[in-house]
């Protein structure tokens, strides 16, 4: 391949975006492909804008540092690896981790957001949006913000209904007709990522 073929992978909050990538990087030989995702390019919490309440919203475009994550993308599309820091959130047990990101063949960007920003989408040679049901995003919310996140079920309950799902029909479900290619996570996906993994491999490959 003379350049990379930039992937961009969304959908809401607990549509399973994080399974199916995980699959997705195991099914492709190791070099082959890198992972870049909005999650580590959330500001600081100390910047993070305010609702009514006083309680930080992490599912706002403005949430997350967009000119950074947009010049990382452009950094590996032409080649160059990138180093950057895990982001955390509120769970001060958790140890950063400093991730290494190489320039490969195939890179993968994912996030809420990897559609709205226009200078994101205008990058991508392939748009995968993922859908699940509202209960079935839930119940993997709250799986995920308790052990990643530190928030108690109350904090996810709140941060859901107040947050996550007036975003979700502003910002992300308006764009999935930006898509290349649906995939219903109702019973699984493994239909969609096997159609995913050999097109990848034909185009490693060509």
């Amino acid at each position: 391949m003379s350049k990379p073929l930039i992937i961009g992978i969304t959908g809401g909050s607990g549509s399973g975006k994080t399974l199916f990538l995980k699959q997705l990087m195991e099914k492709i030989e190791e070099g082959e492909i890198s992972l870049l995702s909005l999650d580590n390019y959330y500001k600081p919490r100390t910047e993070q804008p305010l609702d009514e309440r006083g309680v930080e919203n992490f599912d706002l475009p403005e949430s997350l540092d967009r000119e950074r994550f947009s010049n990382d993308l452009r950094k590996l599309k032409q080649g160059e690896d990138i180093i950057i820091q895990e982001y955390t959130f509120n769970n001060d047990e958790k140890k950063p981790q400093t991730i290494h990101i190489k320039a490969t063949p195939i890179i993968v960007v994912e996030g809420i957001f990897t559609f709205y920003y226009e200078e994101i989408l205008d990058l991508l040679d392939l748009k995968i949006y993922i859908e699940a049901p509202d209960y079935l995003m839930l119940t993997r919310r709250i799986t995920r913000d308790a052990e990643e996140r530190g928030y108690d079920l109350s904090d996810v309950l709140y941060r859901f209904q107040h947050h996550v799902t007036p975003a979700f029909k502003k910002y992300i479900e308006p764009l999935k007709h930006e898509a290349d290619v649906l995939i219903p996570n109702h019973n699984g996906f493994s239909v969609g990522l096997e159609v995913i993994v050999s097109y990848l491999r034909q185009k490693v490959n060509q």
